[in-house]
This record gives structure tokens, C-alpha cells and sequence, in this order.
């Protein structure tokens, strides 16, 4: 399979345990999620609808850089609203050239108006990487069979 036809899910993502929160919750306590799950974002959720992403970039850029206090400074007031997003069945390639274009390292993935997950650049460095390395060992192996 050419890294061209590997969709985000399943080949960058899979199944994730969806990791929201809500506006109304501080910084802090969004780092701490994020910190507890060893993730870089989570996304921004009220009534099951996506409001926007919280990013370790918005953390320092937004909060610690400006001197808020992360304790009472909520992330209706420094995510990043109305994310651009991506669909489960959109290539890898698509998601890298996008995250590459626009200088994000987190995106939203939904489908229609249901959240999915949300994929990194490590994701998708590592499902390039596994499809490589197959292509390289299939190869190998046609030479080596001549």
C-alpha cells in the first residue's frame, strides 16, 4: 500500500480514548490532563459539539508568556477556536501537508459532526515510517528473490 492511500484512521490514529474538556476549565487543570496523558492538545468540547483545541503551544504562547495565571485563566479565553480539522478517511499525506502548511502539530479528526480523535505529527511520522519501512522490505525481497 502506497503511503498515498493510508487514511488517518486506522493508520494514524486507530481507536483513541477521546480526551475532551470543557471551556469553563482552566489552563492549569487542562495541563495537568494533558501532562497525566502524556498528550499535547486536547480538544475544547461543549455539548458534545467542537469548540476548539488546547495546544502545550497555546499554553506558553498564550497563558505563561503573557504572565496569566494558568489557575483562573480559562480556555474559552486562549484555545484555539474553530480548529481547522480533518476527516478519518483523509490521507496521511493530506493531514502531514496541511500540519506542514499551516504550522499546526495537532489536528482535529471528525467525521460529519461527530469527533473522532485528534491525530499528531508523531502519528503520522510514525505511520509513514511503518510504511516505508514494508515497502522497503518488500522490496528487498523482490530483489533478492530476482
Amino acid at each position: 500500500m502506497l503511503p498515498v492511500e493510508r487514511t488517518v484512521v486506522p493508520f494514524a490514529i486507530g481507536v483513541q480514548r477521546l480526551v475532551t474538556v470543557s471551556p469553563m476549565t482552566s489552563a492549569s487543570a487542562a495541563a495537568r490532563e494533558m501532562a497525566e496523558r502524556r498528550i499535547g492538545a486536547v480538544l475544547v468540547v461543549e455539548d458534545g459539539e467542537l469548540q476548539g483545541i488546547f495546544t502545550e503551544r497555546d499554553a506558553l504562547v498564550r497563558v505563561l508568556a503573557r504572565g496569566r495565571d494558568p489557575e483562573t485563566t480559562l480556555l474559552a479565553e486562549v484555545m484555539t477556536r474553530n480548529p481547522d480539522t480533518i476527516g478519518p478517511d483523509d490521507p496521511v499525506v493530506y493531514a502531514l501537508s496541511i500540519m506542514n502548511e499551516r504550522g499546526y502539530r495537532h489536528l482535529p479528526v471528525v467525521d460529519g459532526e461527530r469527533i473522532v480523535g485528534i491525530v499528531s505529527i508523531r502519528d503520522l511520522y510514525r505511520s509513514i515510517k511503518e510504511q516505508m519501512d514494508a515497502d522497503l522490505l518488500m522490496l528487498a525481497e523482490t530483489l533478492i528473490q530476482g
